[in-house]
């Protein structure tokens, strides 16, 4: 893993975020979800103005993870107001050429690191029950807490919440 780095991302940023996301959504999500839904959803989650939001007003954290000097991923996290001194994961992509090299492990590690700074008992995240990233979050001792189903406009998140627990 040489010439790996990760950086806080900003504002100007957000068109490699967004860049990143476009190259791994779709190919991510084909066999998990509807194309009607994913294009729904990549439309409310994934344009300059909706990464905006969720840096500026929702305060959500961007890490952005390079291989020599290349974006190739990118996490973002914020703190949840219940239960206290937990955070959540809210987005891990990696570009799917970059998938399964352990880009994922460092770029998670990260997050956990970043918010056990910031005195997390735990992260939390989604993951839809299809997906087959759970065994990725399983193998790096997450949990699954809960089953949850989300309206999502027309559409369901059939999801399970993980959790682990941040020393």
């Amino acid at each position: 893993m040489n010439n790996v780095s990760i950086k806080l991302a900003s504002i100007e940023d957000i068109p490699t975020i967004v860049k990143i996301a476009y190259q791994t959504w779709f190919v991510t999500y084909e066999d998990v979800i509807s194309k009607a839904q994913i294009e729904y959803m990549f439309g409310e989650m994934y344009t300059p103005e909706s990464i905006y939001k969720q840096m500026d007003f929702y305060k959500h954290a961007f890490l952005i993870l390079y291989q020599a000097e290349m974006p190739i991923g990118f996490a973002s996290y914020g703190k949840l107001e219940e239960p206290k001194n937990t955070f959540k994961l809210h987005k891990l992509y990696l570009l799917p050429s970059e998938q399964n090299k352990g880009f994922g492990r460092i770029l998670l590690n990260e997050v956990e690191k970043e918010v056990a700074n910031l005195a997390a008992n735990h992260l939390h995240l989604n993951v839809n029950r299809k997906n087959p990233a759970l065994s990725f979050y399983e193998k790096l001792g997450y949990e699954i807490i809960e089953t949850v189903d989300i309206p999502f406009a027309e559409f369901w998140l059939n999801d399970f919440i993980l959790s682990k627990k941040i020393a």
